[in-house]
């Protein structure tokens, strides 16, 4: 089972019956407000540990492809960022990107907004823990916003893409946009450290106009 947020409401759901063991992952759907968000997903590798360590596949494509992700990934990405550092939430317009992201070293809260226009979760939020201990991993579809909270002290973000960074077609949406309704995990009298850019970005009535 795996404790996720969903939206709106500050509810907790345990999802567990939505899982499927596949290969060498198991997925789990991603429901809010009792609507599955179609292509959304949490997936978890089979990890092999003993007094040694452990090992892990973090990518098969056989695996995926039997799960239904049939994905061409294209470019990877490394990010590390201090505690309280927010980037996001960010998105390609005219380049969207799937993207499989995860924490390799710390701890964040992931968390994406669905933008595709004709979605019945359209301008709603989800979020997930993905850190080094859980090694789980989220699948976020093309045309979603995207950003992470780090709640370590450190933390290294991993994510593969299935198109390239195209830096002339960057798009965002303000962190706290009170028409989405995040509920970031910060302390109160606590400001995120947050980039130029990702302070000045609009919310979603500005994008969908």
């Amino acid at each position: 089972m795996s404790v996720i947020w969903g939206l709106a409401t500050d509810k907790i759901e345990i999802l567990g019956k939505d899982s499927r063991r596949m290969g060498k992952i198991t997925v789990e759907e991603c429901v809010v407000d009792g609507m599955v968000i179609e292509g959304l997903k949490v997936i978890t590798p089979q990890v092999f540990g003993d007094s040694r360590g452990y090992f892990m596949e973090t990518y098969n494509r056989n695996d995926f492809e039997e799960a239904g992700i049939d994905l061409v990934f294209v470019q990877d990405n490394q990010s590390a960022s201090k505690k309280g550092v927010l980037r996001g939430l960010h998105f390609q317009k005219k380049f969207p990107q799937d993207k499989l992201v995860r924490a390799v070293r710390g701890e964040v809260f992931d968390v994406v907004v669905d933008l595709r226009e004709g979605s019945q979760t359209y301008g709603k939020w989800y979020g997930v823990i993905l850190s080094e201990e859980n090694k789980k991993q989220f699948l976020v579809p093309k045309n979603f916003a995207h950003g992470f909270l780090v709640l370590s002290e450190y933390a290294e973000f991993c994510y593969k893409c299935t198109d390239f960074y195209h830096p002339n077609d960057e798009g965002g949406l303000l962190w706290n946009d009170p028409d989405i309704g995040i509920t970031w995990p910060i302390p109160e009298g606590v400001e995120p450290i947050l980039s130029d850019k990702d302070r000045l970005w609009s919310g979603i009535k500005d994008f969908r106009r």
